[in-house]
């Protein structure tokens, strides 16, 4: 039984890669970002076929959005 949902890994890469086109990342906020990436999912795999993996990457998620946009995004 895999529980994985694409969404959060996805806006995860896509947010990576805004930062690092942004220039708000450089190349050691991206490889400890990646490596946490892995690091979860090394971690959670083991733990209940990954359930865990999810929320662990929306975690991250919400970390690099704070990272890149200094806050919050503004909803006009």
């Amino acid at each position: 039984m895999n529980v994985f949902s694409p969404v959060a890994s996805v806006g995860f890469w896509v947010l990576l890669v805004a930062g690092w086109m942004l220039g708000e990342l450089q190349v050691r906020g991206t490889v400890v970002f990646v490596l946490l990436w892995f690091a979860g999912l090394a971690a959670t795999s083991a733990l209940h076929y990954g359930i865990l993996f999810t929320p662990y990457v929306a975690i991250l998620d919400i970390a690099l959005v704070f990272a890149i946009f200094k806050g919050d995004i503004t909803l006009r």
